[in-house]
């Protein structure tokens, strides 16, 4: 804001929770343009400030009624602005008519001029300030939309249980003639053991929170890479590998903030040269959904080409760990890793695009029928399949859960996690921990990359917003530990490996305890 008037325009200082609203919202000229659906936020400010109740946004629950009070002053600007703009043709006309008159009333004529020329600089001052105050309450509405989280999913379970929907291979201590005599270790205990972990080496080099994988441990994360996108190359998904480092403002249009919503940090920033100073910041990339999602932004997707999907590899960055404890003792919880995520367009929802346009926005909108699911629902099924069969092959017990309101990301509409039994977790969560994640984040990403689909003739050629999805294939760390603990073997003092891995890992069976300079 220019003015210390425009300054303290939107601020309050009677609440801390308004802290975020008095810093102007800045975005660099060269992001994607936005258009995050003001006009369904304006019609149902109801059902956003109770979204943003139910997924625990609460200091963003009052933004759409704002956004109502904005516009009604954007409004009254607009009619004080035609006011003025009418009052500036009608001066600027009779400054022609006398520029025309000649005669014995010259001095008069003069006189006229003058008195219209003054009046024509106060309407074109006091058009310009209604101007800057149109554009202020426009951003402000804009910074305010784009605050709010995605409208969940019909599916989404309100609260923050979620809900077990199935199981995935048999759980290991029901089967009665092993439990008796077997031996469970924590992934840390058998890298140790057999020398495939190294935490204290990388504390000295890193800090806490990275690793060293040896040996077999570190084929094994290309086993589980080359595994899991063989997966999906035979359901048509395209290999790509993304960058890890992406502008700040691509990852806050996927839903990604450097800050969550404690102020904790969530993403690494990184120190950029006095040289680049004026460049848009930089970050590290907490997931590959976020380069992957970037792919398409300022772009128009021909109908014909969708869905397009996309499965990358890359190095992934969280700068929130977490504290020390059995959730984040190993490599369940760190600062690196390799993950195979998969990323996808799809046309949105039937219902949804009949009705959508630009300022439209109906995230809601579940499949037309229950014969007819949508491009979204397929695609949804489809990842959640490439995940089942992955986790199966592995041997590894998991259950499936519809996550709850409150679990969910900023750009989630739906999300689906599947969470497999750690044995060293038993005294948390009862063994379970998350491998994999699915969303639906129908077209709030696009939105705010300004990527949009060209439909076909049939539906008037017209522009819409595509939906996106994305799906973990493989989280190395997790899934590494769990096939550790799962496949332990007290007795031999080795761990099994899965069956599928073995082409990616020589032919080894087992992993036993090698020798390590």
């Amino acid at each position: 804001m220019k003015s210390s008037a425009s300054r303290s325009l939107f601020s309050c200082s009677s609440c801390s929770s308004c802290l975020l609203r008095s810093i102007p919202y800045t975005r660099p000229a060269t992001a994607p343009k936005v258009s995050p659906g003001l006009k369904h936020i304006r019609q149902n400010p109801g059902l956003y400030a109770q979204n943003c109740l139910d997924r625990n946004y609460k200091a963003q629950s009052t933004n759409s009624w704002r956004i109502l009070e904005l516009f009604a002053e954007w409004q009254a600007c607009q009619s004080s602005a035609r006011g003025l703009r009418e009052r500036g043709n009608t001066l600027r006309r009779k400054l022609a008519n006398a520029a025309s008159r000649s005669g014995d009333a010259e001095g008069d004529i003069t006189m006229d001029k003058t008195a219209l020329q003054k009046e024509g600089k106060e309407v074109k001052a006091e058009l310009s300030v209604i101007e800057e105050k149109e554009k202020e309450l426009t951003v402000e509405m804009e910074r305010l939309a784009l605050e709010l989280p995605n409208l969940s999913s019909l599916s989404t379970p309100t609260g923050s249980e979620p809900e077990v929907i199935g199981y995935i291979n048999e759980h290991p201590e029901l089967n009665a003639t092993e439990a008796e005599d077997r031996v469970w270790r924590s992934h840390v205990h058998i890298g140790a053991e057999l020398g495939l972990l190294d935490f204290a080496a990388a504390a000295t080099t890193s800090g806490w929170g990275w690793y060293y994988l040896i040996n077999e441990a570190a084929m094994l994360e290309q086993a589980l890479i080359q595994y899991s996108l063989s997966v999906a190359r035979k359901r048509g998904w395209t290999v790509v590998s993304p960058p890890s480092i992406v502008y700040a403002h691509m990852a806050a249009a996927c839903g990604f903030q450097p800050r969550d919503q404690h102020g904790e940090q969530q993403i690494y920033t990184l120190e950029q040269p006095a040289k680049d100073a004026a460049k848009p910041p930089l970050v590290l990339a907490g997931t590959a959904e976020i380069p992957l999602a970037g792919m398409k932004a300022n772009t128009i997707i021909e109908e014909a080409n969708l869905p397009i999907k996309y499965i990358g590899v890359n190095r992934c960055y969280r700068a929130e760990a977490g504290a020390r404890g059995v959730d984040t003792k190993g490599l369940y919880r760190v600062h690196e890793f390799t993950k195979v995520e998969m990323f996808a367009w799809t046309l949105p929802d039937a219902t949804a695009s009949s009705t959508s346009n630009e300022d439209g926005n109906f995230a809601t909108t579940e499949s037309t029928s229950a014969s007819q699911p949508s491009p979204s629902d397929q695609l949804f099924d489809e990842i959640l399949s490439i995940q089942t069969e992955i986790l199966t092959s592995l041997g590894l017990h998991c259950r499936i859960l519809e996550m709850p309101s409150t679990d969910l990301g900023a750009s989630a509409a739906r999300k689906r996690d599947i969470e497999a039994f750690f044995p060293s977790r038993r005294e948390k969560d009862n063994g379970w921990g998350e491998v994999t994640s699915t969303s639906v984040c129908t077209d709030y990403q696009t939105r705010r990359l300004h990527t949009r689909v060209k439909l076909g003739k049939e539906k008037g050629g017209a522009l819409d917003f595509p939906y996106t999805l994305n799906g973990t294939a493989m989280a190395v760390p997790r899934v590494l530990a769990a096939i550790l603990e799962n496949g332990w073997d007290e007795k031999r003092m080795c761990v099994r490996v899965p069956e599928c891995l073995r082409p990616f890992m020589g032919g080894a069976e087992v992993i036993e305890r090698k020798m390590v300079p």
